[in-house]
């Protein structure tokens, strides 16, 4: 299995995954079927679902009304006021911004 966007890497890491027999005759089993070995076909397998999982934690996704709501506060940010805009104050002053 090879990634167009992946350079060839050194594989120097392992990881065990503990299975039943029969899981591990059918993993077997579906290996053979495409030609490949037990690792290139777990591999294949997960890593898809690995980086799907990654992205789906890593993006964020509004509702229409919370989306809405964002980009007023965006284009009209509320004024400052309080210990917000002392320290905000304080932050510029220190840092000469």
């Amino acid at each position: 299995m090879s990634d167009s966007n992946t350079v060839l890497k050194t594989k120097d890491t392992r990881i065990e995954l503990r299975v039943t027999q029969e899981q591990k005759e059918l993993l077997e089993k579906a290996a053979q079927l495409r030609g490949i070995s037990v690792t290139a076909y777990t591999l294949s397998q997960v890593l898809p679902v690995a980086r799907q999982d990654v992205e789906t934690s890593d993006r964020l996704v509004l509702s229409n009304r919370d989306r809405d709501l964002f980009m007023a506060a965006l284009e009209n940010p509320p004024t400052l006021k309080g210990k917000l805009k002392d320290a905000i104050l304080k932050y510029k002053d220190e840092y000469n911004l």
